[in-house]
């Protein structure tokens, strides 16, 4: 069977189902994440709010059942498969801009421009969703009535009451810090992978499902070793109350590191790892499932 060409529609779709399954996976780790790295510094002589990722685990569950984890869900599995999308729709983009003909291959450099680009591509909707993602995610009440927010539109109609477009897109700056470099190394390291796991004289379609998942797990793992510390001053930024950052990321990174220290920025660091690899994992695993089942039925989009 002659090979597929590269399409921008096929890695569109398929790009969106890898998104799906990566927040089916990932987000009650999410969840802890974002309470880990917006949780108020504790006062002298007193515990903190959560001691690690299992005792936030431990009381979300306990003080809102399992389904607390999935607070804020509805903003990014609403979002995500655009966002998706539009991510490995950039990245095929990128790619497809930089060869001479269709089956080149990239070098590695290239590859990771290309996974630039599609960070880019992604931040102008995803700024917006991880704004309203993380707000919903802090929300700890038991008691529904006393929830600032009650779901999605809720909060995207009080952050726009509040201080307009601009409010909504709190922390694009951030974000871009976040997943410009991050996409780069996410992409860079899975054509790696895949590169390095097929088999001599086989072609990479022929992958097994295991060397996929490994695949994309760890392109997670890379992915969330650069964006760790720009995800921190992005969720304090986009939690923050309305003012408290005039000059925006760079007034929340004098703070955190005057106030707590330049490790503070690594808050989060074992539910992002601890997610990351499933995550990304069930990500790339859509993806691939979903290009090859398009191949087979439309080989001509």
């Amino acid at each position: 069977m002659p090979k597929s060409k590269p399409s921008a529609i096929k890695d569109f779709i398929a790009g969106g189902v890898g998104g799906v399954c990566t927040v089916v996976a990932g987000h009650p780790l999410d969840t802890v994440k974002v309470r880990l790295q917006t949780m108020p510094k504790a006062l002298p002589g007193q515990p903190p709010m959560f001691t690690g990722t299992f005792d936030c685990l431990a009381k979300t569950v306990r003080k809102e059942g399992f389904f607390g984890l999935y607070k804020g869900m509805a903003a990014p599995i609403t979002g995500v498969a655009p966002i998706f999308a539009i991510c490995f729709l950039g990245f095929g983009i990128g790619k497809r801009l930089q060869q001479k003909h269709e089956n080149e291959e990239l070098t590695y450099f290239q590859l990771f421009k290309a996974g630039m680009l599609a960070g880019v591509f992604t931040t102008v909707i995803m700024a917006p969703g991880e704004r309203i993602k993380c707000l919903l995610q802090i929300q700890q009440e038991a008691n529904v009535n006393e929830r600032k927010y009650k779901g999605p539109v809720d909060c995207a109609k009080k952050i726009y009451k509040e201080g307009g477009i601009r409010s909504v897109y709190r922390g694009t700056m951030a974000t871009l810090l976040r997943d410009v470099p991050a996409t780069g190394a996410y992409f860079t390291s899975y054509e790696w992978l895949q590169r390095v796991l097929t088999p001599e004289g086989h072609d990479r379609s022929e992958m097994s499902i295991w060397r996929t998942l490994f695949a994309g797990g760890m392109a997670g793992i890379f992915n969330w070793s650069v964006a760790i510390p720009p995800d921190v001053l992005k969720s304090r930024l986009q939690t923050a109350p309305h003012g408290m950052y005039p000059n925006g990321v760079r007034d929340v990174f004098k703070h955190i590191i005057k106030e707590e220290g330049v490790m503070s920025l690594y808050k989060g660091f074992t539910p992002i790892m601890l997610r990351a690899f499933p995550a990304n994992a069930a990500c790339f695993l859509g993806y691939e499932v979903c290009l090859k089942f398009l191949n087979w039925a439309a080989p001509g989009l």
